[in-house]
């Protein structure tokens, strides 16, 4: 069994955000990079099902040097081999497209993403991946399970859950619940430095959309508090203020 995990590296959710160049651009000064949680998720259960059947788990990083701690780090945690696309993430379609062209020739049985990134929270790269490759893509995914060629994959759906069987290979977006994420033994940070790192060049992809500049959230305003026993007062501030109802 041969997976492909594709991970992002974001901001730790302790961070501080603050932009430069008016406004238009990440501040990424004195900023902890993480592996994100969901692709932390989708690592661990690719480990866990090699480990169960044999097999490879190689994972892959759309970025440029400065990601490379991340990837050893995933490395470190248990995947055989990494792989870096030498180019700076402008976009989902960016990342899918970069993706796809590296893992199209190399014969994976699946390919596992986070449900989302928590920087930008487009939750859009594993169905964009699996439409440029022609495969089947299944998001939010909360059980994984292979048997033989085909998969059957638990996924969280509105009110409930669905269950769902495709064939190999297929793209997944795993969400909480597929695994628990695994802490890298001092075993596995020693051989994360001498596995395979390979840096391939992008390709060209076309520019569907930029950003123009970033807004940070305005500032909570004051609590008004409102006697128990006043809910007229509480209904008007709700009506004048608040703009409820």
């Amino acid at each position: 069994m041969k997976i492909l995990v594709c991970i992002s590296h974001v901001p730790d959710t302790t961070t501080k955000i603050n932009f430069i160049d008016n406004n238009t651009k990440f501040n990424t000064a004195q900023v902890q990079f993480i592996i994100n949680p969901y692709d932390e998720i989708a690592l661990a259960r690719a480990l866990e099902l090699t480990e169960g059947n044999g097999g490879t788990v190689t994972v892959i990083n759309v970025g440029d040097i400065s990601t490379e701690p991340t990837i050893r780090k995933a490395l470190a945690i248990g995947a055989a081999d990494a792989i870096r696309v030498n180019a700076q993430p402008r976009d989902g379609y960016f990342v899918a497209s970069q993706i796809a062209n590296a893992a199209k020739d190399m014969g994976f049985d699946f390919i596992l993403c986070g449900r989302e990134s928590i920087d930008y929270n487009g939750a859009m790269v594993p169905a964009m991946i699996a439409e440029l490759l022609g495969i089947p893509s299944v998001s939010i995914a909360k059980k994984l399970t292979i048997e033989g060629t085909t998969a059957t994959i638990e996924r969280e759906i509105e009110g409930g859950k669905e269950i769902v069987s495709v064939p190999l290979p297929f793209v997944a977006g795993a969400s909480e619940g597929m695994a628990e994420p695994k802490i890298p033994n001092m075993r596995g940070i020693m051989s994360a430095r001498t596995k395979p790192l390979k840096v391939v060049e992008p390709i060209e992809v076309s520019l569907l959309q930029e950003i123009t500049h970033f807004d940070t959230p305005k500032p909570r305003g004051q609590v008004k508090l409102v006697p128990a026993d006043n809910a007229g007062e509480l209904i008007n501030l709700l009506h004048t203020e608040a703009k409820v109802f």
